[in-house]
């Protein structure tokens, strides 16, 4: 299936060879590299053009040029179609389909005469080999990611996914740089509700072009407003080809390492595909401590910051009488040292991100140590906070996506500043504020915090917690996926020995 933003003004053919190459000579005016070359046999003209540094030259010499010019073809449209040994030939017949399919690296041959003009697509793909992934790093399972070439990532996930059920549907995005677009989802498992929402935001997306994978994700959210994210990204193909055969469905753009995946849930954002190489409690006990690591990078240091300020009954008195001597030398007020030490930690990560990475590495160690050390000795923070705001950004790092990461960061700051002016209250307002906020929120029109609200029991193994593989029967039902059935449950139980 296919999508494509082109206007058609009609047929300019058929024309004189002559005129052809001055109309695009006129076009082309400021790109030295348009190739137009015409042969002549039998009282008859031929021309062939192109944009040679976007075309595969070897292609065109043995399988184009070569079989015209050297056998004896007939020189009509319809001998060429047949008798060329290349497959993906087509008739085009406007000016505007030239022009838009010369600039992804066509090669067009023209018949003087003939009411049409043939193109064949013989683009040069440039793209880096096969490597790890840099953003998702993980110890046990496949490490390979995705490229910014299409045509990897489709044999990636082709390779991984071995089923006729898969469909790749395809679009081209963009009116002045179109872009291939992939929806990519399992005919007999996806929702049929969420693959018919997915195809109209992608063929009622009207925009020049579609930078990357993160961008276009940000046309077709739910909701561009709120700081979560909607839409899963990842650049594994192995979380990716898992996710398809749940029922979900899966989105790849031209020239970016970037996968999409929708419908999701809050919970999706801090699952791993490690939990499904370890055992199911090491999973279940690494998924809850990512879990308590969002609650402590989000309110930690805000929880501090009213105990300080509002609250001191609530603090231990051993620990309150050791953090009295901590701030007895400190001027400012807890909210004002928090939200020092918290933008400290933000420009050293920051600057880490940017640099080097071996010295972005030891920016980060270094700087961590040397600047939270010096303000404590000048008196401008209290050690006990630098535990905290440290515990915080560690906390940070252990969500597996980084979208999702960022966002804990950002909320950071406003409970900060509420902590600070309204105390516990404040803090509790700003919680609430947060629940009602994803409790509105939706993914590809299905509830964010499924299976939370709505109530569904079934699905908690899948998000909350694992159990055993035999108990993974069933699929996400949230998602309401055509067939709900993976195995069957008592056929997964019956273990024997071979001499049973």
């Amino acid at each position: 299936m296919k999508k494509t933003f082109t206007s058609k003004k009609g047929n300019i053919f058929p024309l004189k060879i002559d005129e052809l190459d001055k109309i695009l000579k006129a076009r082309f005016e400021t790109n030295p590299d348009l190739s137009f070359t015409t042969y002549e046999k039998n009282n008859k003209k031929i021309a062939v053009f192109f944009i040679a540094y976007q075309v595969e030259s070897e292609k065109i010499d043995n399988f184009l040029l070569e079989p015209i010019l050297m056998k004896n073809i007939e020189w009509t449209n319809h001998s060429i179609l047949n008798e060329i040994p290349l497959n993906g030939g087509k008739k085009v017949e406007t000016l505007e389909d030239i022009l838009k399919d010369i600039l992804i690296g066509a090669v067009f041959i023209y018949i003087e005469g003939e009411d049409s003009i043939i193109a064949y697509l013989l683009s040069k793909k440039e793209k880096r080999s096969l490597q790890q992934s840099e953003t998702e790093s993980l110890v046990l399972g496949p490490k390979i990611g995705f490229t910014e070439s299409m045509v990897t990532n489709l044999n990636i996930v082709r390779w991984t996914i071995r089923s006729e059920d898969l469909v790749l549907e395809q679009y081209l995005i963009g009116k002045r740089e179109p872009r291939e677009v992939r929806l990519i989802y399992m005919k007999s498992i996806a929702n049929e509700v969420d693959v018919n929402t997915m195809r109209q935001r992608l063929q009622e997306l009207e925009i020049d072009v579609i930078d990357d994978a993160s961008v276009l994700m940000q046309y077709i959210e739910d909701s561009s407003i709120t700081i979560f994210p909607q839409f899963l990204t990842t650049e594994l193909p192995d979380r990716f080809s898992y996710n398809i055969n749940r029922g979900r469905l899966g989105i790849l753009v031209e020239n970016s390492p970037t996968a999409i995946i929708t419908p999701t849930t809050f919970f999706s954002f801090f699952e791993s595909t490690e939990d499904l190489y370890m055992r199911w409690n090491i999973g279940t006990f690494l998924r809850g401590l990512r879990y308590l690591s969002f609650f402590m990078s989000t309110f930690l240091t805000p929880l501090y910051v009213a105990a300080v300020t509002f609250h001191y009954e609530i603090i231990p008195t051993p620990l309150l009488i050791n953090l009295g001597e901590s701030r007895s030398s400190v001027p400012f007020p807890p909210i004002l040292e928090a939200l020092f030490l918290e933008l400290m930690i933000e420009l050293l990560r920051e600057s880490g991100a940017r640099l080097p990475t071996k010295v972005g590495q030891t920016i980060g160690i270094v700087g961590g140590v040397v600047v939270g050390t010096a303000a404590v000795e000048a008196g401008i923070t209290s050690n006990v906070l630098i535990i905290f705001v440290a515990l915080s950004a560690l906390a940070s790092f252990t969500t597996p996506n980084y979208l999702m990461g960022t966002t804990a960061r950002i909320i950071r700051f406003p409970m900060i500043l509420l902590g600070g002016f309204l105390g516990l209250i404040g803090i509790m307002f700003g919680a609430c504020f947060l629940i009602i906020h994803l409790l509105r929120l939706t993914s590809l029109g299905r509830p964010y915090l499924s299976p939370l609200y709505p109530l569904v029991p079934k699905d908690f193994n899948k998000v909350l917690f694992r159990l055993p593989n035999e108990y993974q029967n069933e699929r996400f039902r949230s998602y309401r996926p055509k067939d709900l059935i993976r195995f069957g449950k008592k056929k997964a139980k019956n273990k024997k020995d071979i001499d049973e």
